[in-house]
C-alpha cells in the first residue's frame, strides 16, 4: 500500500521478542508491562493491524535488547541461530510487510560473523543488530572485528542498538535517581551515552580504515552525536594519525541514523545539516514507542517532498536493497 501522500513508509527499528531468547532475560526485562509484552510477542494480527492504522507499510523486525549479548558463547550461538530461523518464518509468512535483522551471538565473534553471513545469504536478512555491550565489552575491541569484516564483505549494515549500561556506570551515574526515574538509565539518558560512546570508540579504533566499506546504523537520531559532531571532531580529529580523514568525515561516511523514538523537527534538521538527508531513515521503535505519533510527525517535517520520501522509504530501500 501507499501512504503519507502516496509515499511508502518503511520503519527500520521495530522490535519483537523470541520466547527462547527472552527466557534467558533477567532483571528489569522480567518486569515489563503486560501490554508491552503482548506487542513484543505478537508478530501477526495485532502488529499488522497497528501498522495499518498508523500507515506503516513495512517493518524491519529485530530482536529487542539485550538479545544474545549477555549470554555465554556456548549458549548464544545456538540460541541466535534458532531465533533467526523463526524470524525467517515470520518474514516468509508476510514478505510484503516484514523484513529482518539478524540476532548476532557476539560473545562468540567468529560464530557471529558466520551467523550474519548465513542470515543474509540463506535467510534473506538485511543486516544484523547488536544491543549495547557484549558482556561488559565495547565492540571496538579487535576480537569483534571479524563481524565487521564479514559485514563489509556482505555489503550489509550493522545496527548498533542501545543496551542497559554497564553496572559500574549505573552505580556511578544513575543509581541515586533510579527509584523515582528508572528511565534515567535507559531511554531518558543512559542509552544515549552508552551507544554514542560505542559509536565514537568504533571511529577511534580504526575499524573503518581496516574496512572502508563498513556501514553502521544508529537509532534515535544518532544518539545525539550529530548535535555534538563539530565539537567532537575538533577534539578528536584523526587527520594527524591516519589517512582516513577527520572524525566528522569518518562518521558521516560510514554511519546512517534513524528517527526511532525521536520525533523532533529541530533535532532532525540538525542531523540533515550535519550529515545530509541521504543518511537518515524513518523508524518508530515499536512497541516501546507507538506507531501513530511517529508517522503523524512525518507530516510536519519541514523538508521538500523529495527529501521526506528519502527519509520515509528511499534511503532504507537503497541501503538494505529492499
Amino acid at each position: 500500500m501507499a501512504t503519507r501522500d502516496g509515499m511508502r513508509v518503511i520503519a527500520l527499528e521495530e522490535h519483537y521478542w523470541d520466547a527462547d531468547v527472552a527466557s534467558h532475560f533477567t532483571g528489569r526485562n522480567s518486569t515489563r508491562s503486560s501490554d508491552l509484552l503482548e506487542r513484543l510477542y505478537d508478530v501477526g494480527e495485532l502488529r499488522l493491524r497497528e501498522m495499518d492504522e498508523a500507515g506503516i507499510d513495512v517493518q524491519i523486525l529485530s530482536h529487542g535488547a539485550p538479545s544474545t549479548q549477555r549470554m555465554d558463547p556456548q549458549t548464544a550461538v545456538p540460541v541466535a541461530a534458532r531465533a533467526n530461523d523463526r524470524l525467517h518464518a515470520i518474514v516468509k509468512a508476510h514478505p510484503d510487510r516484514f523484513a529482518g535483522f539478524a540476532a548476532l551471538p557476539t560473545p562468540a565473534p567468529e560464530a557471529a560473523a558466520d551467523e550474519l553471513e548465513r542470515a543474509v545469504t540463506e535467510l534473506g536478512f538485511k543486516g544484523g543488530m547488536v544491543h549495547g555491550l557484549t558482556n561488559g565489552e565495547f565492540l571496538d575491541h579487535r576480537k569483534y572485528w571479524p563481524i565487521f569484516e564479514r559485514a563489509q564483505a556482505l555489503d550489509t549494515p550493522i545496527y548498533l542498538h542501545p543496551g542497559y549500561p554497564h553496572p559500574d556506570v549505573i552505580a556511578a551515574y544513575y543509581q541515586d535517581y533510579l527509584k523515582e526515574y528508572p528511565a534515567f538509565a535507559s531511554a531518558g539518558w543512559g542509552y544515549t551515552v552508552e551507544t554514542a560512546t560505542q559509536g565514537i570508540r568504533l571511529v577511534l579504533s580504526g575499524v573503518f580504515d581496516a574496512y572502508p566499506g563498513l556501514k553502521v546504523i544508529l537509532g534515535h537520531l544518532g544518539e545525539s552525536l550529530p548535535f555534538s559532531l563539530r565539537r567532537i571532531d575538533q577534539a578528536l580529529s584523526r587527520k594527524e594519525n591516519t589517512g582516513g580523514g577527520s572524525f566528522r568525515e569518518t562518521f558521516c561516511r560510514h554511519f546512517y541514523i534513524t528517527t526511532s523514538g525521536n520525533f523532533s523537527n529541530p533535532a532532525l534538521l540538525c542531523c540533515v545539516m550535519e550529515m545530509g538527508v541521504d543518511r537518515i531513515m524513518f523508524s518508530v521503535d515499536y512497541p516501546f514507542v507507538e506507531n501513530r505519533p511517529g508517522v503523524a510527525w512525518t507530516d510536519t517535517i519541514p523538508l521538500c517532498a523529495e527529501d521526506r520520501e528519502k527519509i520515509l522509504n528511499g534511503n532504507v530501500a537503497r541501503l538494505l536493497k529492499l
